[in-house]
């Protein structure tokens, strides 16, 4: 087989969404005549981790794992934040949202200093052991996955070094991204050089959704367009296990959340919604359960509290990923929420992917037209209605819930549609891109 060296900063024991694209990548990439050998770091400043995710990795792949400097103990100490503390949540605040001073200042520090991230401090460990694996592993391609977008520059420096063919794989867009640091005009220019950089040096760039791709276009016209290649993220049938509807405890409406939720990735839309049905008496509060599962900032947190429904809502905490999938096939609905941002026609969050693999219909809480409402028109895997239609949210909800109650279906899932975006299918696509590029080279 040939061989292609995978830099990912987010690997297993890390948790979340954006370790899945990855793992399955180096699950299924052998099928399809590419041995994977992993690079990543030994002691990683994960926002959340699942120890249970290290039992995926085949355990005759090779994962290399590297110092890193992280600077996020000095931010936590700095903000007065506990060790343990994830910063993402609560670092992402609503427009406008007035921030303590210490918050400030170290925004100011991460948007000056830490560039394209915080990550940086990987470097220089990265391109040494990167280097020794190409030369001992034999490596024929490389394939980087970003954010963090220090995993673009150390493949990059690779790709310089080796001469070898490389991959650019795009979870999100670089710069001016909801979760870019607002920075000045020095580090932003440097920032920008970097991300343009990365696209012309790349041989190929693999986006995750296509706005990414749009995205880059708009702000590098010189592109090549040609050199970007959408493979959607998807879900893992393997990894659903069985679930018996019977093992529930009561026979509530139950409507799932999992992820995270911090500034303008928030409930308040949605609750809005469903207290204006139960205020009008469409809705019974006692028949209803919403279950947020994952990690939520202090703003969303007090949302909650506030809620007329509090009494409805379950919070739980991060779950490990097959526990988190049984809660999704344990619900009658799921709840997605895009992030109300210049780009929320464009995003498509990866675990709505997972959410229409389970089969059960999603409330989606988005714009009305975009790339998440034409995936939910194809697949037919929900209602969608915009953060400002609360009328749109509140109807979904109900015809869900009423179809729950009275036995009836009026959101029929294409189950052939959806399993077009099975994982193993992504992965022989991105075979197939580092194929072309080996034999070119």
């Amino acid at each position: 087989m040939k061989k292609v060296l995978i830099v990912a900063y987010y690997f297993p024991p890390s948790g979340g969404p954006g370790v899945q694209r990855v793992l399955k990548y180096v699950q299924y990439l052998r099928d399809f005549g590419w041995e994977p050998v992993v690079l990543t770091v030994k002691d990683g400043n994960f926002p959340a981790r699942d120890e249970s995710l290290l039992a995926k990795i085949p355990s005759d792949v090779k994962v290399i794992r590297t110092d890193i400097f992280e600077p996020y103990d000095l931010y936590r100490k700095l903000t007065g934040k506990q060790k343990s503390a994830a910063i993402d949540v609560n670092t992402m605040h609503k427009e406008g949202a007035k921030l303590p001073a210490s918050e400030r200042v170290a925004e100011f520090i991460r948007a000056t200093l830490f560039i394209p991230d915080a990550r940086i401090g990987w470097y220089g460990s990265g391109i040494k052991a990167g280097m020794r694996a190409i030369a001992e592993e034999k490596i024929d391609a490389i394939y980087s996955s970003s954010p963090p977008y220090t995993c673009a520059l150390i493949a990059r420096g690779l790709k310089r070094k080796s001469g070898l063919p490389w991959v650019a794989g795009f979870r999100d867009p670089w710069t001016g991204f909801i979760t870019t640091p607002k920075r000045w005009a020095v580090p932003a220019r440097i920032d920008r050089t970097l991300e343009q950089a990365v696209f012309k040096e790349a041989d190929a760039v693999e986006v995750a959704w296509l706005g990414i791709t749009k995205d880059a276009l708009k702000k590098y016209p010189n592109l090549d367009p040609a050199k970007f290649h959408h493979l959607p993220n998807g879900f893992d049938s393997s990894d659903f296990p069985p679930v018996d509807q019977a093992s529930r405890t009561d026979d509530r409406f139950t409507v799932t959340y999992t992820g995270s939720m911090y500034g303008r990735r928030n409930p308040d839309a949605f609750l809005k919604a469903v207290e204006r049905l139960a205020m009008r008496g469409e809705i019974d509060p006692a028949k209803i359960r919403l279950r947020f599962i994952g990690r939520f900032g202090d703003e969303v947190k007090a949302m909650f509290d506030a809620s007329a429904l509090v009494k409805s809502i379950e919070v739980v905490g991060y779950m490990p990923q097959q526990e988190s999938i049984r809660q999704l096939l344990l619900a009658d609905a799921l709840l997605l929420i895009v992030d109300e941002c210049d780009e929320s026609d464009e995003v498509v969050p990866g675990k709505v992917y997972e959410y229409l693999g389970s089969g059960h219909p999603v409330i989606t809480v988005a714009p009305e037209k975009g790339a998440i409402a034409d995936l939910i028109a194809e697949t037919r895997g929900g209602v969608i209605a915009h953060q400002s239609n609360i009328a749109g949210i509140a109807a979904g909800f109900l015809k869900l819930y009423r179809d729950h109650y009275e036995g009836t279906q009026s959101v029929a899932p294409d189950r052939e549609a959806i399993d077009r975006y099975e994982r193993r299918n992504t992965a022989r696509e991105l075979a197939g891109l580092l194929d072309h590029f080996t034999k070119k080279s």
